[in-house]
């Protein structure tokens, strides 16, 4: 077995009530004058000022981006680091889901680095560790509070860059589910199914390690109990933070194992036409792990299992075909669409998508490698 790095935040809180340990860590940190990086959804609703009411509490100055677009921008980025610089902030706070979160990310990494953030797509490309950076979830799916991955669109050129680098990840995740409880059930979909993709895409990584695989299929577990209850039922906080858990658990099995196909080709989607993540990744799962069976069918069958499937009695490609169609009727049960045309994808860019998911980073881990058309052949199937 190949040298493994594990990668995680130094701090992580998670369960009911967290939030306000978190203000107090702040401040035995040192830290006084934060930038919170959110939406105009939470800002709204009241959670921006929930918050700002604990680090005032605390003795910590705080001023807020809430521009942040549902897959952020390099301008994003740009925007909120001019606003860090004006207020001399000495750390960021993000709040909400994956897009204020890596927003942040790109914030806090310029604030220590300079340039600009096309400067560092790929892996490791920074010198210097970012601004203290403390992320606080409000959704159960993405687990940017506690990777080292950082999703930017560059808007010239309709892609979302992948910028995978050790010093994005924070120093502080906070995971508090009463937090999730006001998120719609799309998003509760879509954020839950994302988790799925985390950690199924962990499990048949070819850098899985006995970590990653024990992390990965307590989180197909937990998902496959616990986020059809989380979206019939909003309230149920049980659901919710089993979600919570089981995201985390997903996250820490693919910012260490990595990613593949499905989240190099969704990335594709969300750049091209500003789709909602979760969404395309839930469409493409059943279609990439299709592709991958030839390979990896004896590790689908262990997800099966996970996911609470006896297959005792099946063979390793009969327990991978198990495993898909059990995909598609979780996708199916939270009302994820059925396919790509429903989300105006166009045949006539299949070429192009495909192209730039083989750029992609993520899919450098991915079981099997794929040609050009091999790609256009599952964004097909998906259609």
């Amino acid at each position: 077995m190949a040298a493994s790095t594990f990668f995680i935040p130094s701090v992580n809180m998670i369960g009911s009530g967290c939030l306000d340990e978190a203000a107090k860590t702040m401040k035995q940190q040192g830290l006084r004058r934060a930038l919170i990086v959110t939406d105009k959804v939470l800002n709204n609703i009241g959670v921006v000022a929930q918050v700002q009411q604990l680090l005032t509490a605390q003795q910590i100055e705080s001023c807020v981006y809430d521009g942040t677009h549902p897959n952020p921008t390099t301008s994003n980025v740009k925007q909120g680091l001019a606003l860090l610089q004006e207020h001399q902030c000495d750390c960021v706070i993000s709040l909400g889901g994956g897009s204020p979160h890596d927003c942040a990310k790109g914030i806090a990494l310029l604030a220590t680095n300079g340039g600009d953030i096309k400067d560092y797509e790929g892996v490791d490309r920074s010198a210097k560790p970012q601004l203290p950076m403390i992320a606080i979830n409000t959704t159960a799916g993405t687990a940017s509070e506690m990777t080292r991955f950082c999703i930017i669109t560059d808007e010239a050129r309709h892609i979302k860059m992948a910028i995978v680098d050790k010093h994005v990840t924070p120093i502080l995740s906070v995971n508090d589910p009463h937090l999730m409880a006001g998120m719609p059930k799309g998003l509760t979909a879509a954020t839950g199914m994302d988790a799925l993709t985390h950690a199924i895409e962990a499990y048949v990584s070819s850098a899985a390690n006995p970590i990653t695989d024990a992390c990965a299929l307590k989180a197909v577990t937990m998902i496959a109990e616990s986020l059809r209850d989380a979206v019939a039922d909003g309230s149920n906080m049980q659901a919710r933070e089993n979600m919570a858990y089981a995201q985390f658990l997903a996250g820490m099995a693919f910012n260490n194992a990595s990613l593949g196909y499905v989240h190099a080709m969704a990335h594709q989607l969300g750049g091209f036409y500003d789709l909602p993540h979760g969404v395309c990744n839930a469409v493409l799962l059943p279609h990439v792990q299709e592709f991958n069976a030839s390979v990896c069918a004896s590790r689908l069958k262990d997800i099966a299992a996970a996911m609470g499937l006896d297959v005792s009695y099946l063979n390793d490609q009969q327990g991978a075909a198990a495993c898909i169609a059990a995909i598609r009727l979780l996708a199916q049960d939270v009302g994820i669409p059925a396919g790509l045309r429903d989300l105006q994808v166009k045949e006539q860019d299949l070429d192009t998508l495909a192209t730039n998911a083989l750029k992609d980073a993520c899919g450098f881990t991915n079981p099997i490698q794929a040609t050009h058309a091999q790609i256009v052949a599952i964004f097909r199937a998906a259609m």
